[in-house]
């Protein structure tokens, strides 16, 4: 069989799984509006948590100019690089190491701060990033419990808040060892200052990765660290080394995001989580966590309660294998603080005719 015929099989494979995912075009009208096709659509699946992204304070921060050229070693480091990791520290109270993505930074972190002689423990329910991540490295690799901690290893990679379960874990049960964690869907949203679950529990990791493309409204990823360890990773961290830099627009537009991101836009995203989820109780729909991500686990009922939900106007795709286990299929909502009262009511009136019904 030639190779174009195994992808074939394999395609074919997936389609008759239902598994084939579609992209969805969609034209943004707003921070929680967009145009799917010719329908309008109140948009809950996106990562924009504090509504910056369209927000015309950071759309102007984009400004003119292209790419960086090539990596920060081969095209030099500019000032806008420097403006962003200088502004991280402050915040953060330690150096800062800027990243195109929250992929690559972790991609980096594990495969260049772990060794040989490392046995670290990985949430089983990681993020695909860090699971790649400690493939390709050299550290000895134990898989444990959701929440759950090995007295057996050096350290721990867990994530702040669980992109898909939507809950926050202890951290302070990890004292033992040291600890890395994936701050991407909580910076900006929790805690201190908005820095992250571990700041809210007076913790402080080893290493902390957050992005810049979720609650900060722009693009790229940050490392939080010792000054050994990013020099480590400026020095032979791949994932660094080898790519084109994050364009300067793309580092001005996060240094606006990280000025915008405040404690009024925090209370009004916890204002807008507190009053869907008491929603879904009063509806007895079972849900993980307390954040501003909210899984409602549908099973085999999710993707044709999604289908419903985008014919009564709001976007909220279904989850499904791998990207979850089997028969814990979900509908993954996404609160903003420029949804409104009315929205938020409207979508769990629709949740009520599609689930409750």
């Amino acid at each position: 069989m030639t190779l174009q015929a195994r992808w074939s099989q394999r395609l074919g494979d997936l389609k008759a799984q239902g598994l084939q995912r579609q992209l969805a075009g969609l034209q943004p009208l707003g921070p929680t509006r967009a145009r799917i096709g010719n329908q309008q659509v109140h948009v809950f699946s996106s990562n924009d948590y504090l509504g910056l992204a369209s927000h015309p304070e950071l759309l102007s921060a984009w400004g003119e100019g292209g790419g960086a050229g090539s990596s920060r070693l081969i095209a030099g480091t500019r000032p806008a690089h420097l403006q962003l990791e200088a502004a991280l520290c402050e915040k953060f109270g330690r150096p800062a190491l800027v990243f195109n993505s929250g992929y690559q930074a972790n991609l980096a972190v594990l495969t260049t701060l772990l060794d040989e002689t490392v046995t670290v423990a990985s949430d089983r329910l990681n993020h695909a990033s860090i699971i790649d991540g400690l493939r390709l490295s050299p550290a000895t690799v134990e898989i444990v419990g959701h929440g759950r901690v090995s007295d057996s290893v050096d350290l721990h990679v867990v994530e702040g808040l669980y992109s898909m379960d939507g809950d926050v874990l202890d951290l302070s049960i990890y004292s033992s060892g040291l600890l890395i964690v994936d701050e991407a869907h909580s910076v900006g949203c929790i805690g201190p200052n908005g820095r992250g679950v571990a700041a809210l529990q007076n913790v402080e990791p080893e290493v902390l990765v957050g992005t810049f493309g979720k609650a900060y409204g722009a693009a790229g990823a940050f490392v939080i660290c010792s000054q050994e360890a990013k020099e480590l990773l400026v020095s032979v961290g791949r994932s660094f080394v080898y790519t084109t830099a994050l364009a300067d627009s793309a580092c001005r537009a996060a240094l606006v995001g990280l000025r915008m991101a405040n404690a009024d836009r925090r209370e009004r995203l916890a204002e807008n989580t507190h009053r869907f989820r008491s929603g879904l109780d009063r509806l007895g729909l079972a849900t993980m966590g307390d954040a501003h991500i909210v899984p409602v686990v549908l099973g085999e009922a999710t993707m044709s309660v999604a289908n419903s939900l985008l014919n009564a106007g709001f976007f909220v795709p279904g989850i499904r294998f791998p990207t979850v286990e089997k028969g814990s299929e979900r509908l993954r909502f996404s609160l903003s603080t420029e949804h409104s009262f009315e929205d938020i009511d409207a979508v769990l009136e629709a949740l009520a005719r599609c689930c409750c019904s």
